[in-house]
C-alpha cells in the first residue's frame, strides 16, 4: 500500500526543456512554433524521478496539474467503496496522466511508478490560460481527451464478455503499438508491470495470465522471459484480438 508519507518525495528534479525533449512529438509540443514551445516550457515544473512504488499523488486529492510521463512507465489503481482494488491505467513514456481528474478536480485513483520514472508537471490552471491564447495546444489538450476516452470505450469493450486469449491478444497489441509510437521496437519490449496488475486490468486472475502466456508461448505467438516479451507473429494475434470470443465458465 502506497501512504502519504512517501507521495511527490521525488528522488531528484531537474529543469525541462520541452525544445530538447526526445517525446516532444508524442506530447503537446506536438505541432507548435518553437514560440509556443517556450511558452509551455515556461509553465513546466522541474522534471521530477519518482523510486518504484512511489505515489506521484493519491486517490481523492485535490486536482491541480496533468502530468507528462518522460521515462519509466506507472499504473493508476482505484480503491472502491467495497474496498476493491482495481488497476484502471498504465502510462508509458509521452502520455498524460491527469485527463480523467479534471471534471471532478480530485485525482480518481492513485497513480504510482511500477519503475524508476521520471514526469513532467503541467499546472493546470496556467496550461488552461496558455491553451486559450494558442489554439493548436488547446487542439492537442482536445486530443488527448478524446483519446483517453475513446481508450476507455476500448476497456470496456475488451472487458465485456470475451475469452481471457482475446482480452490477452488485445492487451498486447496495443503495448506494440504504444511502443511503436515512441520508436521502440513493437515487437520486443519490456513490460514493467507484474502478471497480477495484468490480470487486474483485464478483469483476470493471475492463474489465467499464466495459463493463457504459456499458451501463446506453446503457439508461437509470444516468447516470453520474465518481464521481457517478443512478439513472433504480430498478424496472428491482431487476428486473434479482432474475433469475439466469448468467456467460457473457466476465464
Amino acid at each position: 500500500m502506497t501512504s502519504p508519507s512517501n507521495v511527490l518525495r521525488f528522488i531528484s528534479q531537474h529543469d525541462v526543456d520541452c525544445r530538447a525533449c526526445h517525446l516532444s512529438s508524442l506530447c503537446l509540443p506536438q505541432g507548435l512554433s518553437m514560440e509556443d514551445i517556450a511558452e509551455l516550457n515556461d509553465i513546466a515544473q522541474p522534471l521530477a524521478t519518482l523510486r518504484k512504488r512511489e505515489a506521484l499523488f493519491l486517490q481523492g486529492m485535490p486536482f491541480t496539474s496533468l502530468f507528462v510521463v518522460r521515462s519509466g512507465s506507472l499504473k493508476q489503481v482505484t480503491t472502491t467503496e467495497t474496498d476493491e482494488y482495481l488497476v484502471t491505467s498504465f502510462f508509458l513514456p509521452g502520455e498524460l496522466i491527469g485527463l480523467d481528474a479534471i471534471a471532478e478536480r480530485r485525482y480518481p485513483g492513485s497513480v504510482v511508478a511500477l519503475e524508476t520514472a521520471t514526469v513532467c508537471e503541467l499546472p493546470f490552471d496556467r496550461l488552461d490560460e496558455l491553451s486559450s491564447r494558442v489554439p493548436e495546444l488547446r487542439e492537442r489538450l482536445y486530443y488527448s481527451l478524446s483519446q483517453e476516452v475513446h481508450n476507455e470505450r476500448l476497456l470496456l469493450r475488451l472487458l465485456l464478455r470475451r475469452t481471457a486469449d482475446v482480452r490477452l491478444a488485445c492487451f498486447f497489441v496495443a503495448m506494440s503499438e504504444r511502443f511503436r509510437r515512441r520508436g521502440y521496437s513493437p515487437y520486443r519490449f519490456r513490460l514493467a508491470m507484474a502478471r497480477g496488475e495484468i490480470g487486474n486490468y483485464l478483469g483476470l486472475t493471475v492463474e489465467t495470465v499464466s495459463r493463457t502466456l504459456a499458451r501463446y508461448q506453446e503457439q508461437e505467438l509470444l516468447d516470453i522471459r520474465g518481464r521481457e516479451f517478443q512478439i513472433l507473429d504480430l498478424e496472428r494475434l491482431k487476428r486473434l484480438a479482432e474475433t469475439s470470443g466469448r468467456r467460457g465458465v473457466s476465464d
